[in-house]
């Protein structure tokens, strides 16, 4: 009889060049979304309207937030370990999956660097996974940079210094307007009354007032199939589970929509930065800048930034620094 162990892997068992390949693929239905919303509050029109998603994208468009969530959730594999998520770098959308397609991640290590042994922490490490995600035609959808921090199997040191400075994080306009480029975006300032890309004006800023309570935060990790132990175990968290990151930017990015509320779709990000944990029950609010805009040959592409900070009990912290960029019509 064998007694085998499900566990790690720990920073001291990877190496760059390491890569998973057979993550489960993960079907974008109507159920799903569903249930994502219900948890995330997705508020984007072409993920809710059916009709005006096939008007303007041909198809009906999945939210872009179940998708980075179910992507992110497939790399995990890697990660079931992880104290923490710290950043992404690099995040662009090659296409936007339809309601009812199948999408497939491979995750591969592209660097590790041991920290700095303090003593009494337990020693640590941080790698930085790339990320590539296609649909069922074998057909790009997602490529992007995550970086997680993981325990060691043991204390020493290891080779891994690498510099995560030099992790790629440009955005190409070029490379960032294919995905859209057949959208007919008239039909969407003519179907939406209110504000569009011409309207916009560099250097405005918003604050949301009302907060959004974070809720469900282990069924949103099982959902998307996230095997990050600190969102199931408290044990593993040091007494309090931790709420997926994906959670938190996923409900920045529906009050950045309750801001916007013509925002077309989100497209690529700059950078997004997880400055302190967040736990459930936390209040959740963004301030929003609009940084620069960029006008296309319909609509236009607008650079934002969302700064959010929890609400608790103890006090108020600021927990995400995201800067992204959006389409508008």
């Amino acid at each position: 009889m064998r007694n085998l162990i499900v566990d790690g892997p720990y920073f001291d068992d990877l190496e760059v060049g390491q890569t998973v390949l057979d993550a489960p693929g993960q079907t974008l239905t109507d159920g799903l979304a569903a249930l994502h919303t219900a948890i995330v509050g997705d508020r984007l029109r072409l993920a809710l309207d059916a009709e005006l998603s096939r008007r303007v994208t041909g198809g009906r468009m999945a939210p872009p937030a179940l998708v980075w969530n179910v992507a992110i959730g497939q790399s995990t594999v890697f990660t079931r370990r992880a104290i923490a998520n710290l950043f992404y770098r690099g995040f662009v959308f090659r296409r936007f999956p339809n309601i009812g397609d199948t999408i497939y991640t491979v995750t591969e290590v592209v660097a590790l660097r041991q920290n700095r042994v303090r003593q009494g922490r337990a020693p640590t490490g941080l790698v930085v996974l790339r990320i590539r995600t296609r649909n069922q035609h074998d057909e790009e959808v997602l490529d992007f940079y995550r970086c997680a921090m993981l325990p060691m199997r043991a204390p020493g040191l290891t080779s891994h210094q690498a510099d995560l400075a030099q992790i790629p994080s440009e955005l190409n306009t070029a490379r960032m307007t294919e995905a859209f480029a057949e959208w007919r975006l008239d039909h969407f300032r003519q179907a939406v009354p209110g504000p569009h890309f011409a309207d916009m004006v560099p250097g405005t800023t918003w604050e949301v007032v009302a907060g959004d309570v974070v809720s469900s935060a282990p069924e949103l990790a099982r959902l998307i199939l996230n095997l990050a132990m600190v969102h199931h175990d408290a044990k593993a968290a040091g007494g309090h589970r931790l709420v997926y990151g994906g959670h938190t930017i996923g409900i920045a990015a529906g009050q950045v929509v309750r801001a916007l509320p013509n925002l077309v779709t989100i497209v690529a990000w700059h950078s997004c930065d997880h400055l302190a944990p967040v736990r459930e029950g936390d209040t959740l609010h963004s301030s929003i800048e609009l940084e620069r805009t960029e006008a296309l040959a319909s609509g236009g592409l607008v650079h934002l930034r969302a700064r959010v900070r929890a609400d608790r009990e103890s006090g108020s912290e600021e927990v995400l620094d995201w800067r992204f960029v959006a389409l508008m019509a």
